[in-house]
């Protein structure tokens, strides 16, 4: 099955052509600066620095790269730089740092990164520190 990150990765490297991979890198960079912030800027301010040619073929390249895994996964299509999503989570990895020192930072007005995440990591290393001993 395809995915929507690995065909705007198609279009971004510019398989499909110039023009393809430029309005993709617009459509991408303008969806982001659009919907990262809690009360977005006028919509001519997104325009004017999220679909500039270059800075928006740099973001949405930079971006998909690192959500498709990229060079550390051999572009397998791994989200990020662990193994698989939800890697960190799992039992075994959070016994393995269960006994460093950690301070978990949510943004209060974070759009993109769900406040769940800071909550599964802290849940899951107080539970991987108790199994410990």
């Amino acid at each position: 099955g395809g995915s929507y990150i690995k065909a705007y990765g198609k279009r971004l490297r510019g398989e499909l052509g110039e023009d393809k991979k430029r309005s993709a890198a617009k459509a991408w960079s303008v969806w982001e600066g659009s919907t990262s912030r809690l009360i977005p800027p006028p919509r001519e301010n997104i325009l004017s620095k999220w679909a500039g040619d270059d800075f928006s073929l740099a973001f949405a390249r930079i971006e998909n790269h690192y959500f498709t895994g990229g060079a550390a996964s051999g572009g397998n299509g791994m989200a990020g730089f662990f193994e698989k999503d939800g890697w960190l989570l799992e039992q075994d990895n959070l016994a393995t740092i269960a006994d460093i020192p950690t301070v978990i930072v949510q943004g209060r007005y974070d759009v993109v990164c769900p406040a769940v995440g800071a909550h599964d990591l802290h849940a899951g290393l107080i539970e991987a520190a108790e199994e410990a001993g």
